[in-house]
């Protein structure tokens, strides 16, 4: 069997991972290069504490599974397991979250101030109490795509544009490129942003929010953060390397901006007074400013499934949670015509 997975990004990888594993010879195309646009500007958490319904959440928690399913297979792996000490709210309605989250089975305890500023000396101000989630993790988006794509059955093509799809009947059968047209027995549609415009000749609906965020990274510091951090101020973590990352919105994941209300550089260095107020007397330096274009779908929710014979889309925000999952899942739907529980709810078939 031969696949064509548009989008080089990290749901593309996966997806062309897990079929290369079972033997299918996969051609990947992006027109940038391997993770060049939302997965490498990602602030790269992998959690199911961030959920619109409890569908999602548990998506998402399979999400995570997933991942230290792949991680395992991957000797080196970029993905840790720091876990996320959280106090985005305060009072009751941190309270009503850890319910919700134990009432859904999830690991949460709670932190007090005395404990948080143990764990975190450097953290100015901690809060009374912060809820600890210690099965989050976190992983570098981009360099776990590029190692995805490097598995044997995977030929990647980057610098293409896919300009249409193509059809034989009423079967997605290939793609047309700048190249000249590229068959497949299936065609798996991971492009993000751009997926809509690929789908609109076809008649598919795909209804995208514009959904622009910033990151910010700093240059190397001393190990200041043993957990990923998520206030009402800031997410922030530390990479391996002592850099820190931090989206420029205070509430990344849900930041439902549709457009950037300052320059790149003014937000960056908004960016790093506020670490600075977090985290004072440390020689925070800004290195990297970027922006991405997150594909976030018009009502929030992944959208994953197949809307045509011999065609898969798989559109997401946030991508990194969920890309392991969706690899697992749309491999085994497209090779053994498995219809996973899982994606009940966000099938394309829902925008009609």
């Amino acid at each position: 069997m031969r696949a064509v997975v548009v989008g080089a990004g990290v749901i593309g990888a996966s997806v062309a991972f897990h079929l290369a594993e079972r033997g299918v010879q996969v051609t990947v195309i992006d027109a940038g290069q391997v993770a060049g646009l939302a997965s490498g500007r990602s602030f790269g958490w992998i959690n199911a504490s961030f959920y619109l319904t409890e569908a999602h959440f548990h998506l998402r928690a399979a999400g995570m599974a997933a991942h230290r399913r792949l991680a395992a297979r991957l000797p080196g792996c970029e993905t840790t397991w720091p876990g996320c000490l959280w106090y985005e709210e305060q009072g009751e309605a941190q309270a009503l979250a850890a319910d919700r989250l134990c009432n859904l089975g999830y690991r949460v305890e709670t932190r007090s101030r005395a404990q948080i500023a143990a764990m975190v000396p450097a953290l100015a101000d901690p809060p009374e109490t912060a809820l600890f989630l210690p099965d989050e993790g976190a992983t570098d988006a981009a360099a776990l795509a590029a190692r995805l794509l490097s598995a044997p059955g995977i030929t990647t093509l980057t610098g293409l544009h896919v300009a249409a799809l193509l059809c034989q009947g009423s079967r997605v059968a290939g793609v047309d490129t700048a190249a000249g047209a590229i068959t497949a027995d299936h065609i798996i549609l991971a492009a993000g942003t751009s997926c809509a415009n690929l789908l609109a000749p076809m008649a598919i609906p795909l209804p995208m929010l514009n959904r622009p965020g910033a990151i910010l990274r700093t240059r190397p510091v001393p190990p200041i953060l043993p957990a990923i951090l998520c206030s009402a101020a800031q997410e922030l973590r530390q990479l391996p390397d002592g850099r820190l990352l931090a989206p420029a919105a205070a509430n990344h994941q849900a930041d439902p901006a549709t457009g950037l209300p300052e320059s790149l550089e003014t937000l960056a260095h908004q960016g790093l007074a506020r670490l600075h107020l977090m985290l004072p007397g440390l020689p925070l330096a800004l290195e990297h400013a970027a922006i991405g274009h997150r594909p976030v779908p018009a009502d929030n929710l992944p959208v994953v499934g197949h809307p045509l014979p011999g065609l898969s889309v798989a559109v997401m925000h946030s991508g990194v949670t969920l890309a392991a999952i969706t690899g697992e899942i749309l491999a085994d739907e497209i090779l053994d015509g498995a219809t996973s529980p899982l994606l009940a709810d966000f099938r394309p078939s829902r925008f009609g």
